[in-house]
């Protein structure tokens, strides 16, 4: 008589539970191993002074380096044997560009009379203060500037409005 293949066959969740003891179980084995190990490099209680730390000439030493792995080339190599990044030389700060605004603020002081948006960005440029990054309509852009500025800081504005498409400066 031949004998038959006798598997058990466990449910989903009695399969879940019986890894889940085999998991528990190994947590507990290893846990156990970490303290067994805790326990045999403890350091010694009572009279015995502390023993001081290497010089930093000798092997046992830390170094500046700890995090980093050395290949046989040479060069140090950051966690994870990665290249470690050299730093990037500082940028010099750039000259901070006059805005269009203060640029019109002190063409309109050196002006006697008011000027027009069209006729502040021509003095702009030829006086070297301002010229259009590569812009359409500069003048329109100045023009929707100043009304704002006028609009929202009122009495505090560098530009009073004095005919229709004509500033001043108001000397604030």
């Amino acid at each position: 008589m031949a004998k038959k293949n006798t598997t058990v066959k466990m449910s989903k969740t009695a399969a879940r539970a019986e890894g889940a003891a085999k998991t528990d179980r190994a947590r507990k084995a290893a846990l156990a191993e970490v303290r067994a190990r805790i326990d045999d490099a403890a350091p010694p209680t009572g009279d015995v002074a502390p023993t001081a730390a290497p010089a930093s000439g000798t092997p046992d030493a830390p170094t500046s380096d700890a995090g980093q792995q050395t290949p046989p080339s040479g060069k140090p190599r950051g966690k994870g044997g990665k290249k470690a990044k050299e730093p990037k030389p500082a940028k010099e700060p750039k000259a901070k560009r006059m805005s269009a605004l203060d640029a019109a603020a002190q063409v309109l002081a050196k002006a006697a009379k008011p000027m027009s948006a069209t006729e502040l960005v021509e003095q702009m440029a030829t006086q070297g203060l301002w010229s259009s990054p590569n812009g359409r309509t500069p003048s329109a852009t100045l023009y929707a500037a100043m009304i704002r500025e006028a609009a929202a800081k009122g009495s505090e504005s560098r530009f009073k409005k004095v005919d229709r498409g004509m500033f001043e400066y108001a000397g604030k």
